[in-house]
C-alpha cells in the first residue's frame, strides 16, 4: 500500500485546511486510515481515524469538534478536514493504514503503512 498526502500550507489562527491521503496498491489489505502528527521536537501524535467499510471514526481529544476525517471509497481517499486551526496544530502530518481491526486505533505501533508528512503551519 502506497500513501500520498497533501493538502498542508501555511494558515492563520482560526482558518481552515484540508488534508487528502491517496492510498494506492494493495489497498484491500487496509481496513482502518490514521491521521497522525508530529510537532518540532515531540513525539508522534495520533489524530484521527477512520474505517473503510463502516466509516467509523475516533479523534484525539485535543481535536474532537474541530477537525472531521472522512473517507470517499471509490476514490480511496481520506481527508482531514481541519477548522478553527490553533498554533499549536503546527505539525507534520502523516497517514497511515493498518491492516487488522482490532482496537487501539491511537497507537501508531499498529499502523502498516505510512505515507510522506504533509507540513501544516498555523500562524498566531
Amino acid at each position: 500500500v502506497q500513501l500520498q498526502a497533501s493538502g498542508g500550507g501555511l494558515v492563520q489562527a482560526g482558518g481552515s485546511l484540508r488534508l487528502s491521503c491517496v492510498a494506492s496498491g494493495r489497498t484491500f489489505s487496509s481496513v482502518i486510515m490514521g491521521w497522525f502528527r508530529q510537532a518540532p521536537g515531540k513525539e508522534r501524535e495520533f489524530v484521527a481515524a477512520i474505517s473503510w467499510r463502516a466509516g467509523s471514526v475516533y479523534y484525539a481529544d485535543s481535536v474532537k469538534g474541530r477537525f472531521t476525517i472522512s473517507r470517499d471509497i471509490a476514490k480511496k481517499t481520506v481527508y482531514l478536514q481541519m477548522n478553527s486551526l490553533k498554533p499549536e496544530d503546527t505539525a507534520v502530518y502523516y497517514c497511515a493504514a493498518r491492516a487488522m481491526y482490532g482496537s487501539r486505533w491511537y497507537d501508531d505501533a499498529q499502523y502498516d503503512y505510512w505515507g510522506l508528512g504533509t507540513q501544516v503551519t498555523v500562524s498566531s
